[in-house]
């Protein structure tokens, strides 16, 4: 046959394989990769019941929370890569550490016979294909970036082991774990099944820190759909998450659930979110208040980060579910519209280009990677009609939480408490002092001996609820610290209140008799 014969009959070959199964073609970054499978317990929670939330029956075994942690690192090279299939096979323990081999193989199977359709011939070849991971390999000294990915609702941590390669081929350490519900394989789409997941995230946080090669100062997550979600109530609770991005997250779609209502998550805010987020969608949610669909006004967290740089990326190719490689490894022919498999393939490397660059610029500090971001699509090389995006710069410096309060008061001086708290009231504020809080706080610094702060709090205190228990503090602390003018007038306030009080008619006289001060 002639040859020219023959390289058309192979391109065509190849070009159909890759025309019915999912390719990443984005190229891979210096370092080799490694993975490993980690099965631990976080036993401060329980995950079984007494009661098997399925069968009813007495639950059997371990109780506590089972956490099956894929971990993607750089490593050294060779052996013997991982194949999509290997990763499948981590699914059937993600809840249940005991399965056998067997059983493995048997759940296994059933789950590409189920998804396999029309297509089992090309899915199998997509499967058996190597990857860039290989198991268990020695990993690379050096001091790495931490990547949390967060599966959508009741997915599988290997969902998106494509990117998560690609990132740590780029010099990250990725974790991820299954999203499973509290006490049971499927999460509630609640408020409780958001919390279950960010403490699974925060989890996998704190054993990143056990990782010798794991900086776990420059910590993000990537979440997918509710992963998306789960990952801005992580955020807002756990100060160690420094970046977010979101692919395709349900930030619009489910908003009740942070939207600052009765029956959304606590404490979850834009304000407590102030940490630079990505979001990658199939369309941008370009109104704000605007729903995923663009139907009816509402809420919406994204549009109300004003204290976040946020990037917004739409990807026209991709459906919700096609920013998971695993959906686009399992999806049907005619699944993608008017577009091929290919374009979408084509378009989820994208926005693992774009996910990784927006990592190097906000963990790493890499300029290139901010240059990326701020370049037009067609700059970076992006096809046309592939993709658009738009930055939005924070609008306001320093978010009105607890936290940069008391930092705040740290640098002008705590006897500027009651004009700068009255300031982040009118900021929107997501903290408000109780007496309690007054009490405890000035507590602590009385401990401490810092007295003259411990009376500005106290004072504080008295100006947000005055009371007699208020300036009584108040007044103890004047006086500690040499105050005694104004200790001799707030004593004269709570006489006048209380014009029997011991208390106050003592310091009076005491205060005559060494200064002259005439008593009441």
């Amino acid at each position: 046959m002639p040859r020219f014969l023959v390289s058309l009959l192979l391109s065509t070959t190849i070009a159909a394989h890759a025309a019915d199964t999912f390719t990443f073609t984005t190229a891979s970054g210096p370092h080799a990769v490694g993975v490993k499978v980690v099965q631990q317990y976080d036993r401060s929670r329980l995950y079984k019941t007494a009661v098997d939330q399925y069968t009813g029956e007495p639950a059997e075994g371990e109780r506590s929370r089972p956490v099956q942690a894929i971990v993607w690192y750089p490593a050294h090279g060779g052996g013997r890569r991982q194949t999509f299939r290997d990763y499948l096979e981590t699914g059937p323990t993600e809840d249940d550490f005991g399965r056998g081999s067997a059983e493995v193989k048997r759940l296994t199977d059933a789950t590409i016979e189920e998804g396999a359709g029309t297509r089992r011939a090309a899915l199998l070849r997509d499967l058996s294909r190597p990857m860039l991971a290989v198991r268990d390999a020695r990993a690379r000294k050096g001091s790495f970036p931490v990547v949390i990915y967060a599966p959508g609702f009741s997915g599988n941590a290997v969902e998106n082991a494509d990117l998560c390669e690609y990132l740590a081929s780029h010099g990250y350490i990725v974790l991820s774990s299954p999203s499973l519900g509290e006490h049971r394989r499927t999460p509630a789409l609640t408020v409780d099944g958001l919390d279950t997941q960010a403490r699974d995230i925060s989890w996998l946080v704190g054993h990143a820190s056990t990782l010798p090669q794991a900086d776990t100062t420059r910590v993000a997550v990537v979440g997918f759909s509710w992963g998306g979600l789960s990952n801005v109530v992580a955020a807002a609770r756990d100060p160690r998450i420094k970046a977010l991005v979101s692919l395709d997250g349900s930030l619009d779609g489910y908003a009740e659930l942070v939207d600052g209502g009765k029956d959304a998550a606590r404490n979850v805010t834009p304000a407590r979110v102030a940490v630079p987020l990505l979001f990658l969608g199939s369309r941008s949610p370009a109104d704000p208040g605007a729903g995923r669909e663009g139907k009816g006004t509402r809420y919406s967290f994204m549009h109300e980060m004003k204290y976040s740089d946020v990037t917004i990326l739409s990807l026209m190719p991709m459906r919700h579910h096609d920013f998971a490689s695993y959906n686009q490894r399992f999806a049907q022919d005619g699944d993608f519209d008017k577009y091929s498999r290919d374009q979408v393939a084509q378009a989820y490397g994208w926005a693992a280009r774009y996910t990784r660059h927006f990592l190097d610029a906000f963990l790493k500090g890499d300029a290139a990677g901010r240059a990326f971001l701020g370049n037009p699509p067609a700059a970076n090389g992006a096809p046309a009609g592939m993709l658009t995006a738009e930055i939005r710069r924070r609008t306001e410096s320093v978010p009105p939480t607890w936290e940069d309060f008391v930092a705040r008061l740290a640098e002008v001086g705590f006897d500027k408490a009651i004009p700068l708290y009255e300031q982040f009231v009118k900021e929107g504020a997501t903290f408000r002092l109780q007496q309690n809080d007054i009490i405890g706080w000035a507590g602590y610094l009385k401990q401490r001996e810092r007295f003259a702060q411990a009376r500005e709090v106290y004072r504080l205190g008295d100006h947000l609820e005055p009371s007699l228990g208020a300036k009584f503090a108040l007044a103890e602390m004047q006086a500690k610290t040499g105050q005694t003018a104004a200790a001799v007038q707030t004593y004269r306030k709570i006489l006048a209140q209380d014009r029997d009080n011991v208390h106050a008619k003592r310091y009076l006289e005491q205060a005559e008799a060494v200064q002259g001060a005439p008593a009441p």
